[in-house]
């Protein structure tokens, strides 16, 4: 059993510290796209950013790594004129909050509450940065604006984080996901911060089934893509962590389940590159 924490924890340790150095591997130069309408992606320099054009101004989802506030808003000034008044972060991590702090301290800030309380413990919002911490939180669900600019943002339970919030845009049909769908890959289990290796299928799950009418989505770290790959995400996860408890269950280590590892051959082209620490981090919750 206290192979397993410890595991688990080295695992959620390394997890975090990598993240930070992937997003800075990624593309450093911003680039923006029309995604629908009024809506649009900013890539570059860490999870992917939306920008949503409303009435009354931009609403922001995902700040980047530290030192991408200013190409966000050189960006969003090329589709439009009006002000950023709100900023959504979908989950804790540096690469979708680090510019917090270079937007004007008049605008809004919303987060779910545990994401708050996890970036409460970051360096990044120590001292007068703590002004750029969420000022609002939620629980369940949240609605934002009315009509065609109304945003909901949606809590699900555990998965890549303890507080990972699913943004929709339902006059568009297309939400953002945060790093709970990066992308066709093997998530990051982020233990340090919530995240959970078992929880995690059935958190996809409740997303899928709890979110109606949306067709295009918006994943943390990959391309737009269809309302069928987060399907197939949900998939992916299950199957995931029906074979690691097969494994577990049948006695083998970790690092023979990691190396007999078999999905379905739906899922050949998935990025795996961190499976074998997810095999490690859910070997640790199964033990506890």
């Amino acid at each position: 059993m206290k192979r397993g924490l410890v595991l688990a924890g080295l695992v959620g340790l390394g997890v975090v510290v990598s993240l930070a150095t992937e997003s800075r591997a990624r593309q450093n130069v911003a680039e923006i796209a029309q995604v629908k309408d009024n809506l649009y992606v900013i890539t570059g320099g860490g999870g992917n950013t939306a920008a949503f054009v409303t009435l009354n101004g931009v609403v922001v989802v995902d700040t980047k790594l530290a030192g991408w506030g200013q190409a966000i808003l050189d960006k969003i000034r090329s589709v439009t004129d009006k002000p950023v008044t709100t900023i959504i972060n979908t989950h804790t991590h540096g690469d979708h909050v680090g510019s917090n702090a270079e937007f004007a301290p008049s605008v809004d800030i919303v987060a779910h509450a545990n994401t708050k309380a996890n970036m409460q413990k970051m360096d990044a919002f120590e001292g007068d940065n703590a002004a750029f911490l969420p000022k609002r939180t939620y629980t369940d669900r949240l609605s934002l604006g009315e009509g065609p600019d109304r945003v909901d943002l949606y809590y699900f339970g555990v998965g890549h984080t303890s507080g990972d919030s699913i943004i929709v845009f339902p006059a568009l049909a297309t939400a953002h996901t945060g790093d709970l769908f990066p992308g066709p890959q093997a998530p990051l289990l982020d233990t340090n911060n919530g995240g959970s290796g078992v929880a995690y299928p059935e958190t996809i799950g409740r997303v899928v089934s709890g979110l109606s009418g949306v067709s295009t989505i918006i994943p943390g770290h990959s391309g737009v893509t269809t309302w069928q790959a987060l399907v197939d995400f949900r998939d992916f996860n299950a199957e995931f962590l029906a074979a690691v408890r097969t494994a577990q269950q049948a006695g083998k280590t970790v690092e023979q389940a990691a190396a007999e590892l078999q999905l379905s051959p739906k899922f050949r082209d998935y990025n795996m590159r961190r499976a074998a620490a997810n095999v490690g981090v859910i070997y640790g919750e199964l033990r506890d």
